[in-house]
């Protein structure tokens, strides 16, 4: 384009200017060469134009033909199992600008599925962790107030209860996760970053993993997978081919910390140990684990002074611990303090740490009778102790 500013049509270009003529013929000239410019480029658009009709038609569509075995077991795998799939969304109570009305905002989401058609939904811990409010949506879109029923924070597990018509609910298959192999075909269905719905596929890449937990409690035999887990993910199923449960959708391992980078590492917790859990918080809203009936001086005491084992604090009074003998942590009347029983075994098995023996007794069940060694002062001391539950 040809632009005529107003210094050159007032100064430069006067009655008499540089160009040897008048104002008029200056102006005769430009709207000549915009004509002449514009005429040439409409020429070479008809030109164009003309010449691409005979291209510019739709392809002819070529048969598909019928979806490959695998792709059409996947995707009736997932229009299956995605009823049972869910979308959280934990809620926080605001005060409106007055500060007299509660308001519900949005502060996070994650997945879960329906347990049974009595209208429990597991997740993750670290998914309602926050929240105020829990809001869960179906398959169908149909949005419910969801109620905490129990939480066991140390596997990353939560219970919701909505109060939806049994005939919306569709409870998700249960499989086994003892007798995985790597290299298992596995698929995730969840709502990373709120797109709900979503379905990832890939292997499992390796067994017997371990996370910690938010409270800093391991969790032991994780699964790690390739197939996508990114934020949003967390508290969906881990599916096996057959569209059964192997896993609840956890962790992703990122370099990044913070960010949430998904690099192909991603972690569940293991089918069989929800399966064990879930019915507890259905039940008691907590867990009742087997326990000796003591009270443990923390990790980080025990290793300032120099103990390998599980120093014991307390004993509870009627459990198997004192009825076998353990002895407490206590002080003389003189202030002086004497170290009670360190355990440095159950049942032939070392115990270096507090974790190591909650892991060992969570194996066992609640009136087994298992045999505790003991370090007591130059001593070793085998006890047999018959455990109770605990909370």
């Amino acid at each position: 384009m040809i632009f005529l500013s107003k210094a050159a049509s007032t100064g430069g270009l006067g009655p008499r200017g540089r160009f040897g003529g008048s104002y008029r013929a200056a102006l005769s000239v430009a709207i000549w060469i915009l004509l002449t410019t514009s005429s040439a480029l409409l020429g070479v658009r008809l030109w164009s134009t003309g010449l691409g009709d005979s291209q510019a038609q739709p392809r002819a569509v070529t048969p598909r033909g019928d979806l490959a075995a695998s792709e059409q077991t996947t995707v009736e795998l997932f229009r299956r199992t995605a009823p049972s799939v869910v979308y959280i969304t934990s809620l926080a109570l605001r005060r409106d600008f007055f500060g007299l009305n509660a308001v519900e905002i949005p502060q996070g989401t994650g997945s879960g599925f329906i347990w049974n058609s009595e209208g429990y939904i597991v997740t993750n811990f670290h998914v309602i962790q926050s929240a105020q409010a829990l809001q869960v949506t179906l398959a169908d879109h149909s949005t419910w107030k969801a109620r905490p029923v129990g939480v066991e924070a140390d596997k990353d597990l939560a219970v919701l209860k909505i109060d939806a018509p049994r005939e919306q609910l569709q409870p998700i298959a249960v499989g086994r996760s003892a007798d995985l192999q790597v290299g298992q075909t596995v698929l995730a269905i969840g709502n990373p970053f709120g797109l709900d719905q979503t379905l990832t596929t890939g292997v499992i890449s390796a067994l017997g993993r371990q996370i910690r937990a938010v409270t800093g409690r391991a969790i032991n035999d994780v699964i790690q997978t390739d197939a996508a887990i990114n934020p949003g993910n967390s508290g969906g199923p881990l599916l096996d081919s057959a569209g059964l449960l192997i896993g609840v959708n956890t962790a992703i391992y990122s370099p990044g910390g913070s960010t949430g980078t998904y690099i192909g590492i991603g972690f569940a917790v293991p089918v069989d140990t929800v399966n064990h859990i879930v019915p507890q918080l259905i039940r008691h809203g907590r867990v009742v684990r087997p326990g000796l009936g003591v009270t443990l001086v923390p990790d980080s005491l025990t290793r300032r002074l120099g103990i390998d084992g599980a120093l014991v604090l307390e004993v509870s009074r009627g459990s198997g611990a004192e009825q076998a003998g353990l002895r407490p942590s206590r002080r003389d009347e003189y202030g002086r303090l004497f170290l009670g029983d360190v355990i440095v075994a159950v049942d032939g098995e070392g115990v270096a740490s507090n974790d190591d023996l909650r892991d060992l007794l969570e194996r066992r069940a609640i009136g087994d009778t298992v045999v505790v060694r003991v370090l007591r002062e130059e001593q070793v001391l085998e006890l047999h102790v018959r455990l109770q539950a605990v909370s």
